[in-house]
């Protein structure tokens, strides 16, 4: 194998090992509550 195409893929892998961790931070879900649910925790951190 030539140099460049080492190089090349070892670019590629490295996008890869950056990229991968980062695809799985975002958004899960709806930040609102869903309608028609009760609060199941208190609003008031307790004392």
């Amino acid at each position: 194998m030539s140099v460049k195409f080492m190089r090349i893929a070892l670019a590629f892998l490295l996008a890869f090992a950056v990229a991968a961790p980062l695809a799985a931070c975002g958004k899960k879900g709806d930040l609102e509550e869903p309608k028609g649910e009760k609060i199941q925790f208190p609003r008031e951190m307790p004392r």
